[in-house]
């Protein structure tokens, strides 16, 4: 099956992290999955599957096979946010007519790529409905914001290295406006309600495309992580599993993690801890079983840059449509190593995809993501793996469309196929 137009539907309206998970909880409510909620006991019944979410930027969804013969458990993880602006409260900013609207970026992200484009707000507001203050999402579908570039005329330095300043070249233009204005009514008009607070984040308007001569890049916003984040929920909601199948996506790892939602926060442990006790396993059973179990880190990976080969490793070759990319670091910024590595090529050749090897260039720091993160809460086998793709943090990143089909693939492989560890040893089964 060819997953491109699912892929492509799903970043389409991943306007937020909180549409991101919307998106994700829809295909596992169309899957027969059932929610679970933090606040209330985990009842469980084998031969079901389950889903909880955190914040409603974060979701751990598992599935429970009808016979447990092995307890140990196969984890993916991936991020649903990307780098943007948020937009501050109080954020109106006038300069003679024209109102806009004061914003912070959020995460690492290419500034200048926004600029000169369409964009909008989403995320999530606060409202008051009969007597409560409840969250409502909100993607405001028009070109509504415009981040104007300095002409090169009045900065002669914008194409030899200008140093862009966050409080003063970054902020977007809302439009003329009257000397009234309030954006928390505006705000209030759009979702019929009085909003009490928000968390509302800048997205590009650009639509995801197929560029190339025969099509075979995909142009997207979001592609980091939400191109992960989708073909591995495919491959997991094709599979059946013959041990405990976990698919977990969390919010803030472009900022760190270090969040109540977050890789580094307690709840992938909590939640895996409450399967097993609702599971009537003892926690010598489940430390035994995490021993076996195997965590897979899902985040996009750098491609060897056409332009500037230099600033990749001598010995790598990692290209657009050139399959999985298996990422490895001295320092542990990923937590891939030999073992894992291992286990990692002989699922894709069952899966029958191509493994590419990457390594950052020894004077380049490059970033960590949610593998080692993780396991600082939750210690397992890990490795970090993949889609390769160009153009990272940008407004509009690539990637090269054949390699969903590869993730998908592997995804589905990963979930039906036992992995045997036994201290340093392994099979596939």
């Amino acid at each position: 099956m060819n997953y491109k137009e699912q892929l492509i539907g799903m970043l389409e309206t991943s306007y937020s992290p909180f549409h991101a998970v919307k998106n994700i909880v829809s295909r596992l409510k169309e899957s027969g999955f059932e929610e679970l909620h933090e606040s209330s006991e985990f009842a469980l019944e084998k031969g079901h599957s389950y889903y909880v979410v955190r914040n409603g930027t974060s979701v751990i969804a598992f599935k429970v096979p009808s016979v447990i013969d092995n307890p140990m458990c196969k984890i993916a993880a991936v991020h649903t946010d990307s780098p943007t602006f948020k937009i501050k409260p109080n954020p109106v900013k006038r300069f003679k007519n024209i109102v806009s609207l004061n914003c912070e970026p959020y995460g690492g992200g290419i500034y200048y790529t926004f600029f000169d484009k369409p964009l909008s707000l989403a995320g999530r507001v606060f409202v008051k409905k009969d007597g409560k203050v409840v969250p409502q999402l909100v993607a405001i579908e028009k070109d509504l914001l415009y981040i104007p570039s300095v002409c090169i005329h009045m900065n002669r330095q914008c194409n030899t290295g200008y140093e862009f300043n966050a409080a003063r070249d970054t902020i977007p233009m809302m439009g003329d406006l009257p000397t009234d204005f309030s954006f928390n009514a505006y705000l209030s008009e759009i979702v019929g309600a009085e909003v009490v607070s928000y968390d509302l984040f800048i997205y590009n308007r650009q639509k995801p495309t197929l560029v190339g001569f025969n099509g075979e890049y995909l142009s997207s916003p979001r592609l980091d992580d939400l191109s992960a984040a989708y073909t591995m929920l495919m491959g997991f909601l094709e599979s059946e599993p013959k041990e405990l199948s976990i698919y977990a996506a969390f919010d803030n790892e472009e900022v760190g993690s270090l969040t109540k939602q977050g890789a580094n926060s307690d709840f992938m442990k909590h939640t895996i801890g409450r399967i097993y006790n609702a599971l009537g396993f003892s926690k010598e059973q489940r430390f035994a079983a995490l021993s076996k179990s195997f965590l897979l880190s899902v985040d996009n990976a750098h491609a060897n840059h056409p332009n500037r080969p230099d600033l990749s490793d001598s010995t790598t070759d990692v290209r657009l449509n050139g399959g999985i990319v298996l990422k490895y670091n001295a320092n542990q910024s990923y937590t891939s190593d030999g073992l894992s590595g291992s286990i990692v090529k002989e699922l894709c050749a069952v899966a029958g995809v191509n493994v590419q090897e990457y390594t950052n260039r020894s004077d380049l720091r490059g970033g960590g993501t949610l593998g080692n993160i993780s396991n600082s809460e939750i210690s397992l086998t890990a490795a970090d793996i993949g889609i390769a793709q160009l153009a990272m943090h940008s407004a509009n990143e690539l990637m090269g469309i054949e390699d969903a089909n590869a993730m998908v693939a592997l995804a589905t492989i990963y979930y039906k196929t036992t992995i045997d560890i036994e201290g340093e040893s392994f099979s596939i089964k």
